[in-house]
């Protein structure tokens, strides 16, 4: 039965809370524990392996039994169980087990909210206007520590602390959902595809793959070593400013996405996304500099606050209710597992060699490809005209 999906308000209050630990600062613990930038490349792209197999796993065991709270509960375990052997006991072989169940939790945290919310609010129901508490409480926290005198995030054990101590936190607001939170009615029977020639269903679905996973590779750029850049390349210490502002600038997109999707579609939506990463690596690479930072970081509002609802109503268009699991872990995969696995890698090798500058410079090329994917394939008047609205929400 459908609702308002305010009932899983506090999962994305509590998950973001506790990304706002990881994103900006598990690279920095990996670093204090004595990891090169080549090794923390390593380890990330085994961490987003783990965030492959987390979601596809558990959003499959989801969906056949309807029970996501399990799964959920699981999640949020995880890190908490893992993270002291990380820090205590530094081995790569200890790194990368406990990197491995890290990810699985975390990636299937996130994707399982997103799955189990949008079947519950619908097709008619604003994902955007929930999702947004999540960006707000992300705001609170990197501010917080930012700034705290309590437990400041600068040295792998207080890092460790703070994931652990959140981790918890996160079962209580799991714990308060049904236990059977599906109930599949005959609106979700059909994907919007249905009534399309075979040919646009296969073009549209290449073409917003493809963007959402190379804008995406772009993006592990940032996402990875933008920590580290801020600290070894500009000596300012504002790397959890930074993630907030970027927060900031994310939050009246999130919140007008349902208006946005409505006027523009979500494909190009998903274009204007990788325009914003490709501008936000060229401002990086070429202007190193603190004002320059600031406004790269504002484009965040493009790379993510456009993004993501626009990929969410994406893949909810191509999968019926009853698979949402595992069409939000196709999701994960393509728009943060594969791009994040070898964009890690390929990030650390690149600044191992040649420093930071050459690595924003080819991911830049990167998020070019995926717009200039859009220009030639989406606009091309037989796959466009079978999707003029592009799924508009109704």
């Amino acid at each position: 039965m459908k609702n308002s999906g305010n009932l899983f308000i506090p999962s994305f209050i509590s998950s973001n809370i506790l990304l706002a630990v990881t994103a900006p600062y598990l690279v920095i613990l990996l670093r204090d524990i004595g990891y090169t930038t080549l090794w923390v490349g390593i380890l990330f792209s085994i961490f987003e392996a783990a965030g492959l197999a987390g979601p596809f796993i558990l959003g499959y065991l989801s969906d056949k039994t309807g029970n996501y709270r399990l799964s959920l509960l699981l999640s949020c375990i995880l890190p908490a169980v893992v993270i002291f052997p990380l820090i205590l006991w530094v081995n790569p072989l200890i790194s990368i087990i406990s990197l491995f169940f890290m990810a699985f939790g975390l990636r299937s945290l996130v994707s399982l909210i997103d799955a189990i919310t949008t079947v519950q609010i619908g097709a008619s129901g604003n994902y955007g206007r929930l999702r947004v508490w999540g960006s707000i409480s992300f705001i609170v926290m990197t501010m917080f520590f930012q700034w705290t005198p309590f437990l400041k995030p600068d040295s792998s054990l207080n890092i460790g602390i703070w994931l652990f101590a959140l981790s918890i936190l996160c079962l209580i607001p799991t714990l308060i959902l049904p236990k059977h939170s599906l109930r599949l009615t005959a609106e979700f029977s059909n994907t919007d595809t249905a009534d399309k020639p075979v040919a646009a269903v296969k073009g549209y679905v290449f073409c917003g793959f493809s963007i959402i996973f190379l804008s995406r590779f772009g993006m592990a750029a940032i996402v990875t070593y933008f920590s580290l850049f801020m600290i070894e390349t500009v000596k300012w210490d504002a790397v959890g400013l930074m993630w907030a502002l970027a927060a900031v600038a994310e939050v009246p997109f999130l919140f007008l996405s349902k208006k946005l999707i409505r006027r523009f579609g979500s494909m190009s939506l998903l274009a204007m996304s990788a325009f914003g990463v490709c501008l936000r690596l060229l401002l990086l690479a070429f202007f190193p500099f603190k004002v320059w930072i600031i406004i790269s970081t504002l484009l965040h509002s493009l790379c993510f606050g456009i993004y993501h609802p626009a990929a969410i109503q994406f893949v909810s268009s191509l999968y019926p209710a009853e698979k949402r699991g595992r069409g939000m872990s196709m999701y994960m995969i393509m728009g943060t597992g594969l791009p994040a696995i070898t964009g890690a890698f390929a990030g650390g090798t690149i600044i191992q060699a040649f420093g930071y500058k050459p690595m924003f410079l080819v991911y830049a090329g990167i998020s070019a490809l995926a717009v200039l994917i859009y220009s030639t394939l989406f606009l091309r008047p037989q796959i466009r005209g079978q999707w003029r609205a592009d799924f508009p929400v109704n």
